[in-house]
């Protein structure tokens, strides 16, 4: 254990949610909620103000409509995360060469590795300065957490959660865990700590009690004594700089039971398609390919195939995918399906198998890329919910292409982006019966007007979000209290009394809603947020300036 805090962790708020706030300011201080939006789809994550009324990430979309009917339901836009998250990245690397993200809005510091004083007035500063750091730069904020371990850490930046800081000093380690319960510790499953409450040990002073040698006749020796370990709170695990992926896997959940056999093949051959998208992306190759199948009565079964050397090609990735899937019984109906390339190496070789034409085969390879993308529309996606990103470049929306080609009406997914010839910039609020409706505001303006037009309107197209822009006077960011000293506090991320907004016939916030007001510095007790049918009056784009902002 080190002898001063000097391990950081941070985590970003309710991240994708809070980019969503900051980008689209109709929406700052009301319920907002990301993930897939069918039937079928996961949040990935929900605001604060959607927290309150129990919504979480890794919920099915239904159970957090039926919880928080009047949020904002949108669809995830890996592309704007991943450029806030780059801004993020890049503040800790200048306070270490050793930062381990754990995703776009998780990572670990070893400051010391940095040169910051193994003291902790020292480290403290710097969290401090970091936190004022990344307001500036993209507006939003994060929790962090400082301790003489990861585990520490970790758990110190959930207790500093929303907006806070907090120091765990050496030589409190044992006090500060004893109360907690014992999945709070790193490789505690259900199956584990159901297999120690059946012996009377559900925190993690009571497993300290237990002592080594229970744990290790109840768990195995290779579990037990790494959790004995972590329960007196040693971890000596260290900050990795590089964290190299094994594998690369995309997988879609659907909102109808596929059943039919050609459909099933070749929503497989689009899965296959993504997969290699993002694996050129990261620069990668592989050898084995794996597609996993998920029943109507949930049972999960994996196929896997080693190729003969590694491979970026498609079509290879997509033949040994369709060899995968001709020993799987479907018939009985598929509720989800992936497919994922492992045994990662950094350089490609040339396919050994019997190689296609190559003229033909790019073609080919990038029509069915294109068809891919646009089948995400009407699948809720698994992994989109569980955080992963898509690859990167494609259209901005692939659904909408997907249409034209085949003469259907155009789909706007709540929360796209999109681009009117007379109106400008804007995003999508929702749509329905051959409508759509269109807030046009953006990044550092002030709550936007709605306006409604026909689905098929040549006017409006799809376009890339625009970049996340802040100043100095927090336009274009989610306004915020002043920073706190955190020995357990934090701000409160809106104003008393604020209702969510009221519901339109798309799920989206209706045109009349007032943004919210200042949130006052400080923590304060979270108010209940009462469901409003009526939003309140005024003119579109409502009746009150969000701070920082002039009135519309």
């Amino acid at each position: 254990m080190r002898s001063a805090p000097t391990i950081l962790h941070l985590d970003m708020d309710a991240f994708y949610a809070a980019v969503e706030q900051a980008a689209k300011p109709s929406l700052r201080g009301k319920p907002v909620i990301v993930g897939g939006l069918g039937p079928r789809g996961v949040v990935a994550t929900a605001s604060y103000e959607a927290r309150r009324f129990g919504v979480h990430s890794a919920m099915p979309m239904g159970q957090a409509r039926r919880l928080c009917p009047n949020a904002a339901y949108l669809i995830p836009r890996f592309g704007l995360y991943r450029q806030v998250s780059d801004v993020v990245m890049g503040l800790l690397q200048e306070l270490s060469p050793l930062v381990e993200p754990l995703s776009l809005d998780e990572a670990f510091v070893d400051l010391e590795a940095g040169g910051t004083p193994a003291d902790t007035a020292a480290v403290r500063e710097v969290a401090h300065r970091l936190r004022a750091d990344i307001r500036a730069a993209t507006g939003l904020s994060g929790s962090v957490g400082l301790a003489g371990s990861k585990l520490l850490a970790k758990i110190a930046s959930e207790d500093a959660k929303p907006d806070g800081l907090v120091v765990i000093e050496p030589g409190t380690e044992r006090d500060l865990l004893a109360p907690l319960s014992v999945r709070i510790l790193p490789g505690i499953g259900p199956a584990t700590a159901e297999t120690l409450r059946r012996a009377g040990i559900t925190t993690v002073g009571e497993t300290v009690e237990a002592g080594e040698d229970e744990l290790l006749r109840l768990l195995g020796k290779a579990h037990g004594s790494a959790l004995y370990a972590m329960a007196n709170g040693v971890d000596e695990r260290p900050v990795v700089a590089e964290r190299d992926a094994k594998s690369v896997s995309v997988e879609d959940t659907f909102d109808v039971d596929l059943t039919d056999r050609t459909r099933v093949q070749t929503e497989l051959d689009r899965l296959a398609e993504r997969c290699v998208q993002r694996l050129r992306a990261a620069g990668r190759s592989g050898r084995t390919v794996v597609i996993k199948v998920r029943s109507y009565d949930f049972s999960t079964l994996t196929r896997s195939e080693t190729l003969r050397g590694p491979t970026d090609d498609p079509a290879v990735v997509r033949e040994a995918a369709a060899r995968l899937l001709d020993s799987v019984d479907t018939t009985a109906g598929v509720r989800l399906l992936g497919v994922g390339v492992s045994g990662l190496a950094d350089f490609t070789q040339e396919d050994l198998f019997a190689q296609a034409a190559e003229a033909a085969g790019a073609a080919e390879v990038a029509e069915a890329a294109e068809a891919s993308d646009a089948g995400e529309a009407g699948a809720g996606e698994t992994a989109t919910a569980a955080g992963a990103e898509p690859a990167p470049g494609g259209t901005a929306a692939p659904h909408q292409a997907a249409a034209e080609r085949t003469g259907a009406p155009r789909r706007w997914l709540p929360g796209s982006d999109v681009l009117h010839a007379v109106h400008g910039p804007g995003w999508v609020q929702g749509s329905g019966i051959g409508r759509v409706t269109v807030r046009f505001e953006g990044p550092g303006s002030a709550p936007g007007r709605v306006r409604t037009f026909a689905v098929d309107d040549p006017d409006l197209s799809s376009t890339d979000p625009p970049p996340l822009v802040t100043t100095a006077a927090g336009e274009g960011a989610p306004p915020r209290a002043e920073e706190p000293v955190r020995g357990g506090a934090g701000p409160d991320h809106t104003a008393d009394g604020e209702s969510p907004a009221g519901e339109s016939p798309a799920g989206q916030p209706p045109a009349g809603e007032p943004p919210a007001g200042q949130p006052p510095a400080g923590r304060s007790s979270e108010p209940a947020m009462r469901p409003n049918s009526g939003s309140g009056a005024g003119g579109p784009g409502g009746s009150e300036p969000v701070a920082g902002t002039s009135r519309p």
